[in-house]
């Protein structure tokens, strides 16, 4: 799917109408993030500690639901921003690439 067209249809699903940063429904959306970031975390986790990180097709689906949800929430943050999704993955591989030719991949810190 197009991310931009993603971006766009999502407007339907959210229960706030402004896009303002102010608004409280910025903040739920940056909440909203972090939390379905950790659902995510959490059916990992469990993998891990009581499936000895095999990973079934339950679960396969579990965790793409989640990371539906992650993706929903990250579009939204970006949409009030006034950002293409498909911008921000363009300066992404742009970033990566960048650290890769340098042999920087590996480290800490946003300017590596």
């Amino acid at each position: 799917m197009d991310m931009d067209k993603y971006q766009e249809q999502i407007k339907k699903y959210d229960t706030f109408s402004k896009c303002d940063l102010k608004e409280v429904g910025f903040v739920e959306k940056v909440l909203g993030l972090t939390g379905e970031a950790g659902e995510t975390a959490d059916k990992i986790k469990k993998i891990l500690r009581d499936k000895d990180g095999v990973v079934t097709d339950e679960d396969r689906s579990a965790i793409a639901k989640e990371l539906g949800d992650v993706l929903w929430y990250l579009a939204s943050i970006a949409r009030y921003l006034d950002l293409d999704l498909s911008d921000v993955a363009k300066g992404n591989i742009s970033k990566l690439e960048d650290r890769y030719q340098r042999n920087k991949i590996h480290g800490a810190g946003d300017d590596r």
